[in-house]
């Protein structure tokens, strides 16, 4: 595949009308965040420029292990057409989609054919990223909300690799952000409210890090006092709880 790298990121193809996909799936429901619950379909993009320490889509980018396990792009990703790829989803009855990765944004002008697609259709468009690229003006134009997960040091980034404070600025300056941080516990909301205070993010949601229904609803627990105290909202993570870390779901 000439769009893949030895690295983690994949370099879209300048004007292409394709996508590097790791999977699409549904109907289901958005697990976390402002909508969870709703029901919308996943299309789920390669290549990543982060590395996570607790990623729970690593067969997206992790091609040299440095999660425990090595995937194969050649097996994982494939490149579709933005017309295939729009005949799937529009097949699967929902008329929400919510883009996912790795980091979806990393594809964003391939991505711009497809949104309007959707936005013809009046479809809701939802965007997971970690806040570290900055939205192209059509793609904020486009989409309804960005559902941004700033990384924390808990993930064992580079803090030069997971803060790109231009790309929050950006992404607040859309007036489409929700923010999403990944806490594994208590002790991590204390560089949660520096982002949000240095940024001024609003609305702040805490989802407790986790990929079994018994850790996610623990932590979650744990959380409780201390989110509504700073006056934050909690998200659980429900794709877990119903269906643990089973793919595709």
């Amino acid at each position: 595949m000439s769009a893949l790298t030895a690295s983690n990121v994949v370099r879209p193809v300048v004007g292409s009308r394709s996508l590097t996909v790791s999977e699409a799936f549904g109907p289901t429901f958005q697990g976390e965040g402002p909508s969870l619950g709703r029901r919308c379909s996943f299309l789920r993009l390669g290549g990543c420029n982060l590395a996570c320490s607790w990623c729970d889509t690593p067969y997206t980018w992790d091609w040299r292990g440095r999660n425990g396990a090595v995937y194969d792009p050649r097996v994982e990703l494939r490149r579709l057409s933005v017309d295939e790829v729009w005949t799937d989803l529009r097949a699967r009855g929902a008329e929400m989609l919510v883009l996912s990765g790795g980091e979806p944004l990393l594809q964003q002008d391939s991505l711009i054919p497809l949104l309007e697609l959707c936005r013809s259709a009046a479809w809701r468009i939802e965007v997971e990223t970690a806040g570290t690229v900055i939205p192209a003006l059509r793609v904020a134009q486009l989409v309804d909300q960005f559902n941004v997960s700033p990384k924390l040091a808990n993930s064992n980034n580079q803090r030069a690799h997971r803060y790109r404070a231009e790309a929050i600025d950006a992404l607040a300056a859309t007036g489409k952000a929700i923010w999403k941080f990944v806490v594994v516990d208590t002790t991590d909301l204390e560089e949660v409210g520096q982002l949000v205070d240095r940024h001024q993010l609003r609305p702040v949601y805490v989802m407790p890090e986790g990929v079994t229904a018994e850790i996610v609803v623990s932590r979650s627990r744990e959380l409780v006092d201390p989110v509504l105290a700073r006056g934050w909202n909690l998200t659980t993570r429900l794709h877990i709880l119903l269906f643990g870390s089973k793919r595709g779901v």
